[in-house]
C-alpha cells in the first residue's frame, strides 16, 4: 500500500523526522492561501500522486494530450508563481518513469517551505529478502535516480543491514552517517532521524521509505525533503488507520474491484492469465510460464478462503485484459477444494463466454475429483497433474516458445 507525500511527512512528524512546513492542498486557492500561511517567500509546489520521479516527469492535458508543463514539481518565488504553477499542476496527467505512458491525474498538491540546500544525499530503508533482515542504504548522491547512482558509481551506496527484533542501533546510524561524510551537529542530527526511521519501519509495518532527497541545510540540520513510502499489506489488519491513507483514485478499477472480492491481483504486460491461491504458488506458476517461453498477464492470488463468487470475479477480471491469449489456473487444495473449483471454473467460463485456452492443475484436497468434473463437462479444458506440465501445457496451447 502507497501513500502520498505530505501523508508520509505528517508520519514522519509524529515520528520525530524533520521535515519542512507544509500544507495539503486540492484547489488554486488553498495552495494560494497555503502560501500566505507558511510565511515563506520561497516554497516548493508539488503534485501528489503514487509514483517517483514527479520533478522529471511531463505533465499533458487529459484532454487533448499537449504538453502543458515540464515537470511536476517546482519551485516557485512568488504568490504568482503558485497560482501559475498550481493551476497548471491540477487536473492534468502527470506522466514519470513510474506511471508509464498513461500517466495519473493530479487531484493533490503540497506547498511546502523552502530551505537552503547545502548538499543532498539520498537514503532508503527496506526489506531485504536475500538477507532475512532490514537494510537502510544510503548516498551522498541524492536528488537524481538511484538505479543510475548504483551504475555509474556502485561505491557511492552504502548500507547497513539490522533486524527487526534488534533495531538500527546507534552503532550502525552513526557508521551510515560517518559513511555519508556527516560530522558534528550533522552526524548527530543524522543517528537520531536513522534512529527514528527505522522505529517507525518497524512499529508500523512499513515495506519501503524512501527519501530523495535527504539534505543537510546551510545551518546543517538534516530535513527530509522528499518521503515515500509504502506499507506491508499483508500486516493491515494490524493497523486500521490506514484505511483513512488509501487513495482510491490512485489505484486502478480492476485492483480495487479484485481487492472488495478477497483477491491480489497485480497487472502484467504478458498473455497468460494466472489464477492461483497463495502467493508463494503464483510467483512459482508466474516462474514456471517463463520457464517455457511464455509472459504471465498477471499475478492473481485467490486466497485460501475464496468460493464461487470470488473465483468468478476473479475469471471476469482476467478476461477483461485486451492481451490475454489464456488462462492457467493452478490450485493447491487445502481448505479451499478442488472439485469446489472446478465448478466454480465451469461456471465462470459460461457466464464470461470463455474462448481461450485454458489449463488446470489441481493438487490437494479432492484434487481427483476436481478434475474428474472439469473432464466430465463440455468446457475445453486441459487438466495435468504437475506444475511443470501445466506450465508447459498453456505456453504451447499458445504456440509455443518463440525462441
Amino acid at each position: 500500500m502507497n501513500i502520498h507525500e505530505y501523508q508520509a511527512k505528517a508520519i514522519f512528524r509524529e515520528s520525530g523526522v524533520p521535515v519542512q512546513e507544509g500544507l495539503h492542498c486540492t484547489s488554486v486557492q488553498q495552495a494560494l492561501s497555503a502560501y500566505d500561511s507558511l510565511g515563506s517567500k520561497v516554497v516548493a509546489v508539488k503534485s501528489q500522486i503514487h509514483a517517483g520521479g514527479r520533478g522529471k516527469g511531463k505533465l499533458l492535458s487529459p484532454k487533448s494530450g499537449n504538453l502543458v508543463m515540464e515537470g511536476g514539481v517546482k519551485v516557485a518565488f512568488s504568490r504568482d508563481e503558485v497560482e501559475e504553477y498550481s493551476s497548471k499542476i491540477l487536473g492534468n496527467n502527470l506522466v514519470t518513469k513510474q506511471t508509464g505512458p498513461s500517466g495519473k491525474i493530479v487531484n493533490n498538491l503540497y506547498i511546502e517551505s523552502g530551505c537552503e540546500i547545502a548538499h543532498e544525499y539520498y537514503l532508503a530503508l527496506l526489506v531485504d529478502r536475500e538477507s532475512d533482515s532490514l537494510l537502510i542504504m544510503g548516498s551522498t548522491e541524492g536528488g537524481v535516480d538511484i538505479e543510475e547512482v548504483a551504475e555509474t558509481n556502485p561505491k557511492a551506496i552504502h548500507k547497513q543491514r539490522f533486524y527487526p527484533s534488534e533495531g538500527l542501533g546507534i552503532d550502525k546510524a552513526s557508521s551510515m552517517a560517518i559513511s555519508l561524510g556527516l560530522s558534528g551537529k550533522s552526524h548527530d542530527l543524522f543517528v537520531e532521524m536513522a534512529l527514528n526511521l527505522s522505529s517507525l519501519f518497524i512499529e508500523r509495518d512499513c515495506s519501503m521509505i524512501e527519501i530523495n532527497p535527504l539534505v543537510r541545510s546551510s545551518d546543517d540540520r538534516i530535513i527530509a525533503l522528499d518521503a515515500k513510502v509504502s506499507f506491508d499489506e499483508s500486516a493491515t489488519f494490524r493497523h486500521p488507520w490506514r484505511d483513512e491513507l488509501r487513495d482510491i483514485s490512485e489505484e486502478s478499477e480492476v485492483e480495487v474491484r479484485a481487492n472488495e472480492f478477497g483477491l491480489s491481483y497485480v497487472d502484467l504486460d504478458g498473455n497468460i492469465g494466472c489464477l492461483v491461491n497463495g502467493a508463494g504458488l503464483a510467483m512459482a506458476t508466474m516462474d514456471v510460464i517463463k520457464m517455457y517461453g511464455g509472459e504471465p498477464a498477471n499475478f492473481l492470488d485467490i486466497g485460501g478462503g475464496a468460493n464461487s463468487e470470488s473465483i468468478t470475479a476473479a475469471f471476469e477480471i482476467i478476461i477483461e485484459d485486451p492481451n490475454i491469449e489464456g488462462i492457467l489456473v493452478n490450485i493447491f487444495g487445502g481448505i479451499i477444494r478442488c472439485d469446489m473449483v472446478a465448478r466454480s471454473i465451469i461456471e465462470a467460463s459460461n457466464q464470461t463466454g470463455l474462448k481461450v485456452p485454458l489449463v488446470v492443475r489441481f493438487s490437494g484436497t479432492n484434487h481427483k475429483e476436481g478434475r474428474k468434473v472439469l473432464e466430465e463437462s463440455e468446457l475445453n479444458v486441459v487438466t495435468v497433474g504437475t506444475l511443470g506440465d501445466a506450465g508447459e501445457a498453456i505456453v504451447s496451447a499458445l504456440g509455443g516458445s518463440e525462441e
